[in-house]
């Protein structure tokens, strides 16, 4: 099990070390085109993202928010 503290971390992550061993015919579709997106900064959304990633893993994503009246 990794940890990370953000969707861009982890998929960053993904791109860096999972995305490369895949095998050219499945370095397609929507694996491309996250792949560009988030390469060239042409938006990729935390949707996307988390859809890709869980094609290969279960993804567990908590958001812990504070709130502190003064």
């Amino acid at each position: 099990m990794k940890k990370f503290s953000s969707i861009e971390e982890a998929f960053e992550w993904w791109l860096k070390n999972i995305y490369p061993a895949l095998p050219a015919d499945v370095k397609v579709g929507k694996y491309l085109n996250g792949w560009r997106d988030f390469t060239y900064n042409k938006g990729i959304s935390h949707k996307r993202m988390k859809d890709i990633l869980s094609d290969f893993g279960d993804v567990d994503e908590k958001t812990l928010i504070t709130f502190k009246l003064k």
